[in-house]
């Protein structure tokens, strides 16, 4: 059994060499306590939740998390804690490591080797959080009176005293809130072989927090967090051969102790929680980190990646005894990262990240929100052609990062913003006119970056990374069928790269827009004139005030297009055409596309979302 129980106020072997890949001259001692201090003792008697890791006789890490509401943890002194609280005795892997064989009776002291733990105190409503870690003194698991265990006696109630050797309150950066509450678990296991079920997949795709343990094997075990928004876990395979995850790193206090612990010692236990239902995902697993560009290799926009290959798994349903109702997101997370190999992310250059240069041309004003970019590109060889249908991204970390900073209550976002974003490439490639080695984007000026490149000074020579190109929403022309597009606003750039591929002849555009737009809607039909004739335009309005500053743009769009209609698209101007098409493409705000969904039930829906 691995012996663990000391605690260093310096940082050990693994730790240090985070430091150096992450090039973090970290001018500090490690602030974690050879001990439970008076406050974290205070807190722990009042958390409703503790995550707990330990190794099994194999070695293995596992994680669990016991609780449902406060007063089940008990501070005793002198760094001791107590623990009393109902657990699933049949498939609860923790449970079984530390207590398998002290099943039925009283609380007793361990014998034998040390059994090492470590914890995760943590209260979702506050997002405080308390590590520690330590070793058991004495446990108990007693059997339940049936209508408290159940038929099947699968709960327990679980005692254990624990002496801290180490404890370290940390930020609450990316837990989302929850009010957790008390339930009777009924455990049932669904799983333990690969591929993970269907049940199992859907949790990982919504789970927005999950607890991992890891360890060096000598002196340092460490239970924590990783939270983000919903699906910022990614499902890289899951087949009979096994599952492999993986995940970004996001900006936290670098002190690295869980990726330290990893560097010295790849194992992992984890615990994917369904706070709905109860249903737990119980992981050991192996792991690697990625940095640089092999983070991005596997999911772009990451500058640090952990991916998890996972040995065992345990789907169990219902068999956690708490509940959790969601509240207020963490305004430090970012938006989901995805897997270059899916659908919405940048291709990494082929010759290496970063070595290709996008330098601004031009930029026409097309409304006092949505301009046209021209760029040039500085190898075109190395960035590859981009396609029809695919965006390019572009990095502005250069320009506009202000550097590490742990936490920022006045920006947030800030902090995790890589500053790199897609753009839809609105000019096909080829096109007369334009250079091989030039290519435009439509945009509107929505947030940071753009309002950065809308008030960029063209003389000034703006030259930022070009990281790939990726997508691939491509509009095929069924034979003898017409083809519907509906555009909200902006969102008909993805057309304009492949208009003049398409037979206009068959092809019905719904363009929905708010007449302070209309410049995009006239610059695009004096483009493609012949575009006008296969549209039917949706002109929406908030004040009188557009409407008689507008006046003109209005009649000079009906000029054009015959099919122009002065209100929002509804589900009645579709009606006319449900029957020409089965398939629909969409490329609309998510307001509007959830609607059309509905509108369009029954049809095959191909759908591009303005973000990535």
């Amino acid at each position: 059994m691995i012996n663990i129980h000391t605690s260093s106020t310096g940082w050990h072997e693994g730790e240090e060499r985070m430091h150096s890949l992450m090039h973090n001259d970290l001018d500090m001692e490690n602030p974690t306590y050879p001990c439970l201090t008076s406050g974290g003792g205070s807190f722990l008697q009042t958390a409703p939740l503790i995550a707990v890791g330990t190794h099994d006789l194999k070695g293995r890490l596992w994680t669990t998390l016991w609780g449902g509401e406060a007063g089940f943890v008990r501070s005793l002194g002198s760094s001791t804690l107590g623990i009393k609280t109902l657990v699933d005795k049949q498939y609860d892997p923790v449970v079984k490591a530390l207590l398998g064989h002290e099943s039925d009776r009283e609380i007793t002291e361990t014998v034998g080797p040390e059994r090492p733990l470590s914890g995760l105190a943590i209260d979702l409503a506050s997002r405080r959080r308390l590590k520690f870690a330590g070793h058991i003194l004495a446990g108990a698991l007693d059997q339940l009176e049936p209508q408290t265990s159940g038929e099947d006696g699968k709960l327990g109630e679980a005692q254990v005293v624990i002496k801290v050797d180490s404890s370290l309150g940390n930020c609450p950066k990316y837990l989302n809130r929850k009010e957790i509450s008390s339930s009777l678990s009924s455990p049932n296991l669904i799983s333990s072989t690969f591929p993970l079920p269907s049940k199992a997949l859907e949790l990982l795709h919504k789970a927005d927090l999950f607890f991992l343990t890891s360890s060096d094997e000598r002196s340092h075990m460490s239970t924590n967090y990783r939270g983000g928004s919903p699906g910022f876990v990614r499902v890289m395979s899951n087949s009979t051969e096994g599952v492999t995850l993986a995940y970004p790193e996001y900006s936290g206090n670098r002190f690295y102790q869980t990726l330290g612990n990893l560097q010295v010692s790849p194992k992992a236990g984890l615990v994917v929680p369904n706070f709905e239902n109860g249903d737990a995902l119980y992981m050991t697993a192996t792991t690697g980190i990625l940095a640089g560009k092999d983070a991005a290799a596997v999911i772009p926009r990451s500058n640090l990646v952990v991916k998890i290959l996972v040995q065992e798994a345990r789907f169990v349903e219902s068999g956690l005894s708490f509940r959790g109702m969601p509240g207020e997101m963490s305004p430090y997370n970012p938006a989901v990262r995805y897997l270059a190999a899916e659908r919405g992310a940048a291709i990494p250059q082929g010759k290496g990240i970063y070595t290709v240069s996008a330098k601004l041309l031009k930029r026409e004003a097309l409304t006092p929100t949505i301009a046209r970019f021209r760029f040039g590109i500085s190898d075109p060889v190395a960035a590859g052609r981009w396609t029809v249908g695919q965006y390019v991204a572009l990095s502005f970390e250069n320009e506009l990062s202000i550097g590490y900073s742990h936490m920022r209550d006045d920006d947030p976002r800030s902090l995790n913003d890589d500053y790199t974003r897609t753009f839809t490439i609105s000019s096909p490639p080829g096109e007369a006119g334009l250079p091989d080695d030039e290519f435009e984007i439509t945009v509107r000026n929505v947030g940071v970056v753009t309002d950065f490149m809308f008030k960029q000074n063209l003389q000034a020579g703006l030259e930022v990374p070009l990281k790939g190109f990726g997508g691939e929403f491509v509009i095929e022309q069924r034979t003898n069928k017409l083809t519907h597009f509906v555009a909200g606003g902006i969102g008909i750039t993805p057309l304009l790269s492949q208009v003049s591929q398409l037979d206009l002849n068959r092809l019905h555009l719904f363009w929905t827009i708010n007449i302070r737009d209309l410049g995009l809607v006239l610059d695009t039909f004096q483009r493609v004139p012949s575009l006008a004739s296969s549209t039917s335009l949706f002109v929406s309005s908030t004040n009188l005030h557009d409407d008689a500053s507008q006046h003109a743009s209005v009649a000079s769009a009906a000029a054009m297009c015959s099919r122009v209609t002065r209100r929002r698209i509804s589900a009645k101007d579709l009606r006319m055409d449900l029957a020409t098409s089965d398939r629909w493409y969409i490329c609309t705000g998510k307001a509007l596309e959830t609607s059309l969904l509905q509108w369009l039930a029954g049809k095959e829906i191909v759908c591009e979302a303005f973000s990535y």
